[in-house]
């Protein structure tokens, strides 16, 4: 599967972040495994260790995201319904589905939580995330990765393969720009 480059928005540059990459490394019956690369980590915010539990408001500072959709995908440039997770290094996490674009939210039904597993360096931050496949919709989707990261002094940037003009918003079509396909039968 595709490593996809994330750049940051125009209008929130990075302090010392240098690259950000996600890709989807694996989806069978049991796990879907994310992982995101962040280079130039040396003063990332890292949210300590607050236990496995569903918590809202984590984009607030460094986490992790995944937003994807199935067919049928857009109307008039904007997502019909779709998903959206929220992982921290914190090991916290949220599920949300969409009605339509930001509206409608509610919780997602999580029978079993996300294993979150941040790995740092001295200038380098692994992110990975095992998400169990019954929690998400089922394939194909239009997806993207996304990261909301937080450096010393407050500076935050926000990372997706491509952005609207105005501001961040990652619910925006242009943020969903990867595509998995469903597996074939042989």
């Amino acid at each position: 599967m595709e490593t996809l480059q994330l750049v940051p928005h125009p209008a929130h540059p990075p302090k010392r972040l240098r690259a950000v990459t996600a890709r989807v490394s694996s989806v069978d019956a049991n796990w879907c495994v994310l992982r995101w690369k962040v280079a130039g980590a040396s003063d990332l915010v890292v949210p300590a260790f607050a236990g496995q539990r569903r918590q809202d408001g984590l984009w607030q500072t460094t986490c992790f995201e995944l937003f994807l959709a199935t067919p049928p995908l857009v109307c008039a440039e904007r997502v019909l319904t779709y998903a959206e997770f929220n992982f921290s290094p914190s090991e916290r996490w949220a599920a949300y589905d969409f009605s339509s674009y930001r509206a409608g939210m509610m919780d997602r039904v999580v029978s079993r939580p996300p294993v979150i597993t941040p790995r740092r360096g001295s200038d380098v931050l692994f992110m990975d995330v095992a998400i169990p496949t019954g929690v998400l919709p089922t394939l194909p989707w239009r997806y993207g990765l996304t990261a909301v990261l937080e450096e010393a002094g407050g500076v935050k940037s926000y990372w997706a393969m491509a952005h609207p003009l105005e501001k961040p918003d990652f619910h925006d079509a242009a943020c969903l720009g990867a595509w998995l396909a469903a597996p074939t039968v042989a």
